[in-house]
């Protein structure tokens, strides 16, 4: 416990200020920029329903206008914007608009449903949100019509693309036509925050992360060590936009230059397809992105000799995933990061295969790594503990100040929930993680929130949720149930329940154990690691 957090991270921003780590630039100013001295790279939204195109210097021109429009809503420095738009060209405008203006970004995942929505709406005391009319299975306009208004008080704007606006809300089309290019922006400090993500952790409601200006262009500058490229890197942008890597994806070409192609949802044969007629020669993903991939382009002989560089995380990795990508002659590597800290390790492409398939790298200058034990106290070299961060990238705090306090240790070291160890030669490994939390496909999933949800169903009398290992998403959700007597459930059920609820599709459970009775210790709290090792038994049998 650290009651003072806050002043502890307040000496490391000083202290990379005086590094010359942090400086004056905002996330606007480094956009600015970036049109002028890349005028003609272009970023390409690859997308069914709406593609798209743009160069940096247009979509520079349009998002100052764009915030002459927000800013005429009566937008300003500070107020709060959630954006609900997949990866498209709209939807960077609208990011961009709102850095140039100082208003905090809220990026929502756009396959979140009314539940998730109205949380994040309401915590973050949005006055502004920003959504589709519809897109592929999603009607947005239906998810709106869901939303308890009577608790989005501060919620003033609802901005809507599409060809028939939402009843009540603003069109965009009819913004973007006020906007006027000779828009003088407000002042805004690179130590403002300006975005404010949500990531699922150990409590049924997701948390807000607040960066500011310098912890995201620390981060975006950090990014280019990793790609061993001494040339511009053209990279396919494949993470979602609420994603905190999808919002970097939005950043990098600006102070890069690079062709950046965005996709709008994952499809391995498009996606093998761009990077061929495009030449692109970096990306990242989780690990399903990769192992998808690498089969669709071998079934259609696609050419992916233009990649040198393979990120993949945010879910468990497995080593043979990376063997298998580096006999494609695709250079694989593993790393480590979160919403909180985006890229804490990292190997290079250039590293031998066993540290870049067995190990989630070292820690990326200037960040530092700490293995404490329980008493936050360092453990013996080479013994597993739970992993503490520091680094310039480093988030600012969560929303909920009660988080903070339990987050940090003395000194600004961030606990991340995390168990790892360090080899003699400095390389982290992930070996388990203290949170309660599952990672599919790259997306946290709070195991707590889905046994909230599992808990209404009058069958049900007890529930637990773990990760079930999967080769294809890394983990996916197992529901363990004990039911009332007389009752029953099946699967079908359960994923009714969870239509009903309106939460996101990938929480809904995949696999369900009606089990007895749960292992308990003797506070009678159940044994989740019993319940996981069960799962790998009956997986390896």
């Amino acid at each position: 416990m650290n009651p003072d957090w806050r002043q502890d991270r307040e000496a490391l921003t000083r202290r990379y200020h005086d590094q010359g780590i942090y400086g004056n630039l905002t996330l606007a100013d480094a956009m600015r920029e970036g049109a002028a001295t890349h005028p003609d790279v272009r970023m390409i939204f690859h997308s069914d329903a709406y593609p798209n195109e743009a160069t940096l210097s247009e979509m520079h021109a349009r998002s100052l206008a764009l915030a002459s429009s927000l800013h005429g809503l009566g937008l300003s420095r500070g107020d709060a914007i959630a954006i609900q738009v997949p990866n498209w060209l709209e939807g960077a405008l609208a990011f961009q608009a709102a850095m140039i203006l100082g208003v905090v970004i809220v990026p929502v995942i756009h396959i979140y449903g009314p539940a998730e929505v109205g949380f994040i709406l309401e915590q973050s005391g949005a006055r502004a949100f920003v959504c589709p009319d519809r897109w592929r299975h999603i009607d947005y306009y239906e998810r709106l019509n869901r939303l308890d208004r009577s608790r989005l008080p501060a919620l003033e704007h609802v901005i809507t693309l599409g060809d028939e606006p939402y009843a009540g809300s603003v069109a965009w089309r009819e913004l973007e036509a006020r906007g006027s290019q000779d828009f003088v922006p407000p002042p805004v400090d690179a130590d403002d925050v300006c975005m404010q993500l949500y990531t699922s952790g150990t409590t049924a409601n997701p948390k807000g992360v607040r960066h500011t200006h310098n912890t995201l262009l620390a981060e975006v500058r950090s990014s280019r060590a990793t790609l061993d490229a001494g040339h511009t890197p053209t990279n396919l942008a494949a993470f979602p936009a609420g994603h905190i890597a999808g919002v970097l994806g939005l950043l990098r070409p600006y102070v890069f230059g690079g062709r950046t192609v965005l996709m709008d949802s994952w499809d391995p044969d498009t996606a093998a397809r761009l990077i061929e007629e495009h030449g692109l020669n970096s990306t990242s993903g989780a690990p399903v992105f990769l192992s998808t991939l690498l089969v669709a382009a071998e079934s259609a002989g696609r050419d992916l000799s233009s990649m040198e560089s393979y990120m993949t995380g945010a879910a468990a990795v497995p080593p043979t995933l990376v063997e298998r990508a580096d006999r494609a002659g695709v250079p694989s590597y593993r790393c480590y990061g979160s919403s909180e800290h985006p890229s804490v390790t990292s190997s290079l492409p250039s590293d031998p295969l066993e540290k870049r398939a067995m190990t989630d790298g070292s820690p990326m200058p200037p960040n530092e790594i700490r293995i404490v034990d329980d008493d936050g106290k360092d453990v013996d070299p080479g013994k597993p503990g739970e992993v503490a961060t520091r680094g310039p990238e480093l988030f600012v705090g969560y929303s909920d100040d009660a988080l903070n306090v339990a987050s940090f240790l003395p000194g600004g070291w961030f606990l991340t929930g995390d168990i790892g160890v360090v080899d003699a030669e400095g390389y982290l490994t992930i070996t388990d993680r203290k949170k309660d939390v599952i990672i599919r496909g790259g997306e946290n999933i709070a195991s707590k929130e889905v046994e909230d949800v599992l808990s209404r169903h009058s069958a049900i009398d007890d529930v637990a949720v773990v990760a079930e290992p999967d080769e294809r998403y890394g983990e996916r959700v197992c529901a363990f149930v004990t039911l009332r007597e007389g009752a029953d459930l099946s699967l079908d059920e359960v994923r009714r329940l969870f239509a009903n609820a309106g939460v996101a599709r990938q929480k809904t459970p995949e696999r369900l154990e009606v089990v007895d009775a749960f292992p308990r210790t003797a506070a009678g709290k159940i044994k989740k690691f019993e319940l996981r090792d069960r799962l790998r038994a009956v997986d390896r049998a």
